[in-house]
């Protein structure tokens, strides 16, 4: 299994995180649906919740700072210096929604918000690396920025971590392309797929799962509501759901033999 236990390279999704209202909903639902489980960090954090796959850490789910909050897994990106980065983000037309602050043992953040309306955080490691596992059922997977205007995204996003864009062969939308630092692919960029009209621009992250459908059918069971039924693609088979709290998020299962 992939794991991995030092900082994240500049501009590698890191890590994933999810405020809601009530915990013990969070927990039950995705601990069903993705194979979770958890790690209650204590009083002083919150009782913010290390999601777990094999001992590992995969995610975190955290209780909302303020009433009337929307719950939304915030994807996060990797940096050397999440103040640099911040004030980089914002002279490239990026708007601050939370300057960097320290997370004691763990790290320093800010969560900024690019041109073209999608939120993100920045994370610097003092302790804490990020996911430590991936690429495996109950982890992080893969993740997409679906926005208005992948021109401006792109420009952004390079000013910002250096990113390259590559077309996907055969792949019917023009627009949407993988970005990369030197290496292999580190997610996806393109416009909104289909999406109601109105729609923000956001990242939208996929946690891998053994089995789309059963993860499909304990969602339904628990609140949750199907975006996108499970359906085969070159790429696997995918779904995307939301949570009990209005989070939306996507569930991949590789393709036999993939």
């Amino acid at each position: 299994m992939p794991f991995h236990d030092t900082p994240w390279p500049t501009g590698t999704p890191c890590w994933v995180d999810l405020a809601v209202p009530d915990l013990a909903t969070a927990t039950e639902f995705y601990g069903a649906v993705v194979g979770w489980s958890f790690v209650d960090s204590g009083e002083e954090f919150g009782h913010f919740q290390v999601c777990q796959r094999n001992g590992r850490a995969a995610a975190g789910i955290g209780p909302v700072m303020q009433e009337g909050q929307p719950s939304v897994w915030t994807l996060y990106l990797a940096t050397e210096d999440a103040d640099a980065a911040t004030k980089l983000a914002a002279d490239n037309g990026g708007t601050v929604l939370a300057r960097p602050m320290d997370i004691p043992g763990n790290g320093r953040m800010a969560v900024v918000l690019d041109p073209t309306g999608c939120a993100f955080g920045l994370w610097q490691a003092q302790g804490q690396n990020g996911v430590e596992i991936y690429n495996e059922p109950g982890s992080l997977v893969w993740e997409d920025a679906r926005v208005q205007d992948v021109v401006r995204a792109r420009e952004f996003y390079t000013a910002l971590f250096g990113y390259t864009y590559e077309p996907v062969p055969g792949l019917p939308l023009e627009e949407y392309g993988t970005f990369h630092r030197g290496g292999d692919p580190l997610g996806g960029m393109g416009g909104m797929m289909g999406a109601p009209e109105g729609t923000p621009g956001h990242w939208i992250v996929y946690f891998g799962v053994e089995s789309v459908d059963a993860a499909v059918a304990a969602a339904q069971e628990r609140g949750g509501q199907v975006m996108m039924a499970p359906e085969d693609t070159p790429f696997g088979r995918m779904s995307v759901v939301v949570d009990p709290f209005g989070a939306p998020f996507a569930l991949h299962q590789p393709s036999e033999g993939g």
